[in-house]
């Protein structure tokens, strides 16, 4: 037994020893830093330098990225959260750090245009993001080739340069979200990691709410990696740091006195309402007019590529137990976008790093099984990098064009020259509906805040409806982009100040077209007049077509020839098809895309005692009927179907089919 009084024989060292001692090891951790830097330098520097050229010219901004870029420029201009009410659609922090950045740095005063100074914000989180991702590609136990190749990938590919340019939350959440994951993966001073990866992660989800689907991902990392005597303590400290940086939000509404709905204020829950039930979904992937399909669409237009050998590669790392909880993770996802609900069209930039990570992993995989002496192995691995290989020749023409196109076109040119006419020629106190791309633009080129309406709010903010009871005759102008006319009708103000109004400048063509659209509100008034004498006419003339017993029409139908929404070419036909043998109606429908309300299309199920559905004999006379017809009266077409003979008239309807009423 050792006496507790002996002494080690050993000398102990002194202090100038232990320096000499250490001095090689901090030279190896020099040249180890700098080997780490000699790799990821390169690939860092030419993929900033990319997604920095001609950053105002492509894509044309788009009105998601003026309201981002708009609420970070109240922060410091405004002494504002937002430029309208703050209604919890997001929480605040990801504007706040971008309205922290253009502060620090004078952004919104280098650039003549807002929002380039928040996409060079993005510039730098994506930067950060692309340091973080190559050090956890390290810590997971890859090779410096392989983490660099990680990085090409995140920054280069078509996919990322476009959204990684574009001003959304998502790529200021993406870094906070490698932070937490690379902490969680620390295993020196793993309670302070512990703690860092908490927050950081709930940094990234108060800055996009959807990285919150990242969770088990992070909660599997740090039970895993949580040493056992400690992991019930490490744990719950994390949990309560999460727990406790989530309830801020919470803690921010009830200071407001906003948690919970009441008449003429907003609230959290509206708020989350909106987000998790009642927002739209955005349809099926298969429907080629839904919402989804476009998405996806542009996602595979930009870089098919890399969809395909992401996905693959992700299947493929389900059978190497490092890649595994990133491939299920990235398929996770993938296959949660397929629940339904609404996609967002930014969602893909949260799968950017984790493709990334299991495209070039796998390459690596590939290259050590093609190195090793097992044949199922190697077969495996050769099996592998023909996949990759087929993968890089088809990427390689794609990418090159697509990031030609980002470095030359100039796209946002149209948008500058609707802007630089405005300013120019619109009076100072004109009043306008604009896209929110350009929001803080003419803000800052003088006009009155209260002036310049984002589309959006027209109808959906109270306060804004105040300052224009009249609805669309309060406004002056409309500048039209591919947003507006593509956005749904339920904005009846955005809709008839389009219909009311005339083009007076145009920039630029197809979906990067911008209109200058003076609205005439004398002329509309004489077309109102007109139309409401039209809408009368039809009326009258829909409830002497009820006294016919020759014409059998169900209640619903019965009602719209009451209100006088039914073309009046239906009406005249109605009558003189019953003239000749009694007439059943299925349905008068309204066609897709008509703004008017007014319905133009016809469905007769029988005629004459005989059935007229499909092919039967009561639809040959329905059919030689309405293609007998000439001039005015002639339908755009006439088509057999299920329920009955189709009659479509066009949305130009003729007037003086109806006699006017007179008062």
């Amino acid at each position: 037994m050792t006496s507790t009084l002996e002494r080690p024989t050993a000398p102990v060292p002194t202090r100038r020893d232990r320096g000499t001692a250490d001095a090689p090891a901090r030279r190896s951790t020099w040249r180890t830093r700098l080997v780490d830097a000699a790799w990821l330098l390169p690939p860092l520097f030419v993929g900033i330098l990319v997604n920095a050229l001609n950053l105002g010219g492509s894509p044309q901004r788009i009105d998601d990225e003026g309201t981002y870029t708009a609420q970070a420029w109240s922060i410091g201009n405004l002494g504002e959260l937002t430029h309208y009410t703050y209604w919890y659609d997001h929480p605040p922090l990801g504007w706040i750090q971008i309205a922290a950045y253009a502060g620090l740095t004078d952004a919104w005063e280098r650039y003549d245009v807002a929002v380039i100074a928040a996409r060079e914000a993005m510039l730098v989180f994506t930067g950060t993001a692309a340091i973080l991702l190559w050090v956890l590609v390290r810590r997971i136990g890859f090779a410096r080739l392989t983490a660099s190749v990680a990085v090409a990938i995140f920054l280069l590919s078509p996919l990322a340069v476009q959204f990684h340019r574009q001003v959304y939350l998502d790529n200021i959440a993406t870094a906070w979200l490698l932070a937490a994951l690379l902490l969680a993966l620390s295993r020196r001073a793993q309670l302070i990691g512990y703690i860092g990866a908490a927050a950081a992660f709930g940094i990234a989800v108060l800055t996009k709410e959807t990285y919150l689907l990242a969770l088990p991902l992070l909660a599997w990392f740090l039970w895993r990696g949580a040493d056992k005597t400690t992991r019930r303590y490490t744990l719950s400290v994390a949990a309560a740091v999460l727990g406790l940086i989530g309830l801020t939000y919470v803690a921010f509404a009830v200071v407001k006195g906003e948690v919970m709905p009441a008449d003429g204020r907003v609230s959290l829950w509206d708020g989350l309402a909106f987000q998790l039930a009642s927002r739209e979904g955005s349809g099926s992937l298969f429907d080629p007019e839904s919402l989804m399909s476009r998405t996806v669409g542009l996602w595979w237009q930009l870089d098919a590529a890399l969809i395909v050998t992401a996905l693959a590669a992700a299947v493929a790392a389900l059978f190497v137990r490092r890649l595994r909880p990133w491939a299920i993770a990235l398929l996770a996802l993938t296959a949660f976008m397929f629940r339904g609900g609404y996609l967002p069209v930014p969602y893909v930039i949260m799968l950017l790093p984790f493709a990334a990570i299991v495209v070039a992993g796998m390459g690596q995989i590939a290259v050590e099984s093609l190195r090793s002496r097992a044949t199922l192995r190697r077969f495996g691995g050769v099996a592998v990098a023909s996949g990759l290989l087929v993968a890089l020749v088809a990427a390689g023409p794609l990418w090159a064009a697509q990031l030609r196109g980002f470095l030359l076109a100039d796209l946002d040119r149209p948008l500058r020259d609707a802007q630089a006419w405005m300013t120019q020629n619109a009076p100072g106190d004109a009043r306008m509906l604009v896209d929110d791309a350009m929001w803080v633009d003419l803000v800052d080129a003088g006009f009155t805040r209260e002036d310049v309406v984002w589309y959006y709010k027209a109808d959906t903010d109270p306060d804004v409806q105040e300052l224009a009871p009249d609805g669309w005759r309060d406004y002056d102008y409309v500048i039209t982009t591919d947003s507006m006319r593509t956005f749904p009708t339920e904005f009846p103000t955005v809709r008839q100040a389009i219909e009311n109004s005339v083009v007076v400048a145009s920039f630029g063509e197809g979906a990067q077209q911008v209109d200058v659209r003076l609205i005439d509100r004398e002329q509309a008034a004489l077309a109102q007049a007109a139309d409401e004498g039209l809408y009368t006419a039809r009326s009258v003339a829909g409830q002497q077509l009820l006294q016919n017993p020759g014409i059998g029409l169900p209640g619903a139908e019965q009602d719209l020839l009451t209100s006088g929404v039914v073309d009046g070419r239906i009406l005249v036909t109605l009558g003189q098809l019953s003239a000749v043998g009694r007439i059943d109606v299925a349905a008068i429908d309204q066609l897709d895309g008509d703004p008017s309300g007014v319905h133009r299309q016809l469905v007769v199920s029988s005629f004459d005692g005989q059935d007229a559905r499909g092919t039967a004999a009561g639809a040959d006379e329905v059919v030689r009927f309405y293609e007998s017809l000439t001039g005015r009266l002639r339908p755009v077409s006439v088509e057999r179907g299920d329920a009955g003979v189709v009659i479509t008239f066009s949305p130009d309807e003729p007037t003086g089919l109806l006699p006017r009423p007179t008062s």
